[in-house]
């Protein structure tokens, strides 16, 4: 296991850990891309699927992959976001070079399965689909994003929360409760921590635009993952996981598919932990 400590690795996930040992981390911190919203310029990348159950598929078999490396006790964190059924309208040629250049998947495909702008359902689908799997599902956590940027949607309200998942592979599992408390409202005394946490969109990083938030981070590290243990990520992105948790006395193992990623993400880790 020390081979792969504080390192990010660079391959396709699943593959990846089938090389790890059973039972060799205690924490999983991820968000996987997203179904059929964004580009991340690499060949085989997950979200490029023809349809969400084929997505939700691949996901199980990455995640019940983690279960394996998973310690009996331990969490798994998972944010995921959800999409509307494909449009082919505005794929002109300006919108499409447009949405290239922001790394946004401009060849939206409709899904048999719902109608044309049908909201999907895509966290509950992956959901039940996990615990189908063997999973706990222990918390739907709403991460609520104050600063979420406004859609252009004419005739729907902009959205501004996605989910986290807590899940286990046990009933019984490692959970820090002594950090599972906020201040009350009116700041006198504090009160079991709710389900809805309120935090800021992280700002991208080099070339990832959709980093994982420090804040978000952090109480999942705190409540999941003891001291001296080991968090993991197999979409690292920006490394946001990675800085965290060796921010609180953590180890970590990061996965990415994205060789630009992989670099720009060891650069802020070293930046930010090095001592001034």
């Amino acid at each position: 296991m020390q081979d792969y400590l504080n390192k990010i690795l660079v391959g396709d996930s699943l593959s990846l850990m089938k090389e790890m040992p059973d039972n060799c981390i205690d924490c999983a911190i991820t968000s996987p891309p997203y179904f059929n919203l964004r580009s991340y310029s690499v060949e085989n990348q997950i979200g490029n699927e023809e349809t969400p159950e084929q997505y939700v598929n691949k996901l199980v078999e990455v995640f019940h992959e983690l279960k394996r490396i998973l310690k009996p006790e331990g969490t798994f964190w998972l944010n995921i976001g959800d999409t509307w059924n494909g449009s082919k309208k505005g794929n002109t040629e300006v919108n499409k070079h447009k949405r290239i250049q922001q790394n946004v998947c401009f060849e939206k495909k409709l899904w048999e399965g719902a109608k044309r702008k049908d909201l999907i359902g895509i966290p509950w689908m992956l959901g039940f689909a996990l615990r189908n799997d063997g999973w706990y599902i222990r918390n739907d956590i709403i991460w609520h994003r104050p600063n979420a940027f406004p859609k252009t949607a004419p005739d729907r309200l902009s959205p501004s929360y996605e989910h986290v998942f807590l899940l286990t592979k046990s009933p019984d599992y490692y959970f820090n409760t002594e950090e599972a408390f906020e201040p009350t409202v009116d700041g006198k005394g504090k009160r079991r921590m709710r389900d809805v946490w309120e935090v800021n969109s992280g700002k991208g990083y080099g070339t990832c635009v959709a980093p994982f938030p420090e804040k978000l981070i952090e109480p999942m590290i705190k409540l999941g993952c003891p001291e001296g243990g080991v968090v993991f990520d197999p979409f690292m992105g920006s490394g946001t996981t990675g800085l965290v948790a060796l921010k609180n006395n953590r180890d970590f193992i990061g996965l990415e598919l994205n060789e630009q990623y992989v670099k720009e993400a060891n650069e802020r880790i070293e930046t930010s932990t090095t001592p001034t």
